[in-house]
């Protein structure tokens, strides 16, 4: 069984070390969506891990920077901002999880609503599940995307195919009931799914979309 520790780095906020098996060395992921995350050969230790880290820590502040650069032209949001979002983010987002956790059988122990500017969503090896206050800000189908892949990795606490075949089937689902509904945003990214060649429709898709979106 995949196992993971999350450590708050004061810097980079939440970075996921997942241990593995059948990887034979570490090494370290900065994405947009998913955050930044450590893969870890099975037998190491976490503290191996985190000095493998701390060696690499410089390269992953300059990659997240590159990242931010793209977007450098976004405005900063002011203090009222964020705190408007994040009195929305705890009335919506823990009510729509539950929602989507009960239409497709999952079980998570608890929500946290966060504010980092690394990644959209963790879900730790004890099933607690941590949200971004700027998902209030995404369309609604874009939104449940980042919370189907967070409890997606209740049962798979990896990116592997498994983990991938399980958030292809349950954003598929999701993303027929909005468009049978009429969204607009889900039928462009329905069309998008149904011509892209991407081994993985719905999570290409739903990735390219949600770069459109900085976070504040």
């Amino acid at each position: 069984m995949p196992s993971e520790k999350i450590y708050s780095d004061p810097v980079l906020g939440d970075i996921s070390f997942r241990k593995r098996k059948g990887i034979r060395r570490m090494s370290i992921r900065v994405h947009p969506v998913k955050g930044i995350s450590v893969s870890v050969p099975y037998l190491v230790p976490y503290s191996a891990a985190m000095a493998f880290f701390l060696l690499k820590k410089d390269w992953v502040v300059q990659t997240v920077e590159r990242q931010k650069e793209r977007l450098k032209d976004v405005p900063a949001a002011s203090s009222g901002q964020i705190e408007a979002m994040r009195i929305q983010a705890k009335e919506q987002l823990p009510r729509r999880l539950a929602e989507l956790a009960g239409r497709y059988g999952f079980s998570y122990n608890k929500v946290t609503i966060k504010h980092n500017s690394t990644n959209w969503g963790s879900c730790s090896a004890r099933n607690n599940i941590n949200l971004n206050l700027n998902l209030v800000r995404l369309p609604s189908v874009i939104r449940d995307y980042v919370l189907l892949h967070e409890l997606c990795h209740l049962r798979h606490h990896d990116h592997g195919h498994a983990f991938h075949l399980l958030l292809e089937h349950v954003c598929t689902d999701n993303l027929l009931k909005a468009c049978d509904e009429g969204d607009g945003t889900a039928l462009e990214l329905a069309r998008a799914a149904a011509v892209t060649r991407a081994k993985y429709p719905m999570d290409h898709v739903f990735t390219k979309a949600i770069r459109q979106y900085p976070l504040l």
